[in-house]
């Protein structure tokens, strides 16, 4: 039995020896501070004794959850190469993110570039004396085709930083210094440097960091740890499950705003201000719960088109409203059901989806199947047309979650909800494969007990209007009526507005220039274009700060003459004044609810 034993270790250690030679070595990185000033990092890449004479680099185009080619190498320069007499090398730029280095097989290789840093946002970098912000897809080239490598990146802090924060793993005995175990994870990781305020929190048998970089000044960053450790209490408890270990809320309070999600973190921006104010702060709270339940809904659990993520081009999916949408929807549920709003709060929240769907012109023209498809085109790209032909997924997507939630509800006389389709899908789908679209309204007609694919189908991929009655009736909530529509409205010059030209306005330069048209308004129907300065009203010159008040006091039915300069030559355009008629979708619960519906408020709403 000994002699067994003894053959049994060894196989053991030499299967051990020969996995840790067969694992690749790192790619190592250098990052330096010393041009912050100038806004620029430098970085300095060691790919270790590559085999062939030739190695080729790239940069990824864009990040996950931001569904825009955003070039990132138009921040790069002075890429260069270590070469010497012994050890000739050389690099050469062979495409926008390209880069092949002629080596000699069996030596390291140095390539160092500099990165220039000055965009305060959620996926790209910032970097001043102060602090900062780093996004791996910005930031770091990497060996091309080798996706499963480790990275791994040594941060030099100036003296007068004292911390990096990242969802990284630490190198024992390095300071600074962390291991990516694949690309995906490095890009996956965005890292604060600086001198953040840290709280630490455990839920769940994991732990949790809120690092707050910036002014905290003016933040209670122990109470607003205490309020996102609620949220992360309440989120376990939704899922069931707890796919990590360790995560960090980054949040960066840099007059800035946005979320990102990431597997192990999320990165936020804020302002110094927004502790302060009820509503910014509950906003606040609302964005680190989206971004939060992204943890599971398209970090782990993704449409199939996203898996793997390709970074040199568009990856066309056509559920992003799964991923974005019902994310939306469930960003303040979790908010009031941890007991952080009341349910009051939480309907005023909600119905501001509601009116900016409502009062969306594009959502006649783009349906939500599209909308997710175009987001590499429209979302991230809007101009002055953009209301009009386009709708967001975030908020149609909210919104048909809430109306796909009451419907299962009430397929299934309360028994099952949205809550359990998410938890359904992150069982069967969760993993590298992901779901495709029909693998997702398979999960929702299993939990819904019927087919739900012609519901699906008439919210998602068409352009009619959503009906919200049965949602109301089973809730027991309302919506104020209708407004009077603008033809019904008397020719009549005595009334006072208030008055709808159904234009958009910049008057940031002083000047009253036409910023948006509205397809189908008076001042679309009457030849205004975007960019059209708006001199005068019969003949009598309109002030930025009063002209509605100016047409408000002409009344409705008037017909009134418009001096504009177009391009330089002056016009005049002639409109009749109609009423504005801005619907107020706020929803508000019934005076005399049933029981039923008081139930199932409580159910859907928690106590």
């Amino acid at each position: 039995m000994r002699h067994i034993v003894t053959a049994v270790l060894c196989c053991l250690f030499l299967l051990e020896a020969t996995c840790q030679a067969q694992a690749p070595a790192p790619l190592q990185y250098q990052v330096s501070f010393d041009d912050r000033a100038a806004h620029y990092v430098n970085v300095t890449m060691t790919i270790p004794a590559p085999a062939t004479d030739t190695v080729d680099l790239m940069m990824a185009t864009w990040t996950p959850g931001s569904y825009i080619i955003r070039e990132y190498s138009r921040h790069v320069d002075h890429v260069t190469v270590d070469s010497t007499a012994e050890v000739p090398v050389s690099i050469t730029k062979s495409s926008k993110n390209h880069w092949q280095v002629k080596c000699v097989p069996g030596k390291d290789v140095k390539v160092h570039w500099r990165v220039y840093c000055r965009e305060m946002s959620v996926r790209t970098n910032w970097v001043d004396d102060d602090m900062a912000i780093l996004c791996g897809a910005a930031t770091f080239l990497t060996v091309a085709g080798a996706p499963a490598t480790p990275h791994q990146v040594q941060f030099n802090l100036p003296a007068h930083w004292n911390r990096s924060v990242t969802s990284m793993n630490a190198v024992e005995g390095k300071a600074h210094t962390y291991l990516a175990s694949t690309f995906d994870e490095l890009v996956d990781a965005p890292v604060l440097c600086g001198n953040p305020v840290i709280q630490d929190f455990a839920v769940g048998g994991a732990s949790h960091v809120l690092a707050s970089l910036g002014d905290s000044s003016l933040w209670d960053t122990a109470k607003a740890a205490a309020d996102v450790q609620r949220i992360v209490a309440q989120q376990h408890q939704f899922w069931g499950t707890v796919p990590y270990s360790r995560y960090s809320f980054l949040n960066v309070i840099a007059e800035a705003s946005g979320g990102l999600e990431h597997d192990n973190s999320t990165l936020i921006m804020t302002s110094r201000w927004n502790f302060r104010d009820k509503d910014k702060y509950e906003d606040w709270l609302s964005l680190v719960s989206h971004e939060f339940f992204h943890t599971w809904n398209v970090r782990r659990v993704r449409p199939a088109a996203l898996s793997p993520y390709n970074y040199e081009t568009e990856n066309n999916v056509r559920t992003l409203w799964v991923a974005e949408g019902i994310t939306s929807y469930y960003e303040d549920l979790m908010l009031v059901r941890a007991g952080l709003i009341d349910r009051n709060a939480y309907l005023r929240r909600f119905s501001k989806n509601i009116e900016r769907l409502q009062g969306s012109t594009g959502r006649t023209v783009q349906s939500l199947s599209e909308s997710s498809l175009d987001a590499w085109i429209k979302f991230y790209r809007p101009d002055e047309n953009s209301a009009n032909t386009r709708v967001s997924y975030y908020v149609k997507g909210c919104v048909v979650g809430f109306l796909m939630d009451a419907k299962i509800r009430e397929l299934t006389a309360g028994a099952k909800s949205l809550d359990d389709v998410m938890r359904l899908l992150y069982q069967r789908h969760a993993g590298p494969k992901g779901y495709s679209d029909s693998e997702f309204t398979a999960v929702v007609s299993e939990v819904a007990g019927t087919d739900m694919t012609g519901w699906i189908a008439e919210h998602v991929d068409s352009i009619n209007e959503l009906n919200y009655q049965q949602a109301l009736n089973w809730y027991g909530l309302q919506l104020p009526e209708e407004p009077a529509k603008p033809e019904d409205a008397k020719a009549d010059a005595s009334k006072k507005g208030p008055i709808s030209l159904g234009i958009q306005t910049n008057e940031t330069t002083g000047s009253l220039m036409v910023s948006g048209v509205t397809n189908g308004s008076t001042a679309h129907k009457a030849g205004f274009n975007v960019d059209d300065e708006i001199l005068a009203f019969n003949q009598y010159r309109a002030s930025v700060k009063t002209w509605r008040d100016q047409l408000n006091q002409l009344g409705v039915g008037s017909k009134v003459k418009v001096l504009i300069s177009r391009r330089g030559e002056l016009r005049t355009l002639e409109v009749t004044l109609t009423p504005e008629t801005v619907q107020r979708w706020q929803l508000r619960f019934a005076d005399k609810p049933s029981d039923d519906q008081k139930a199932r408020v409580t159910s859907w709403l928690g106590k």
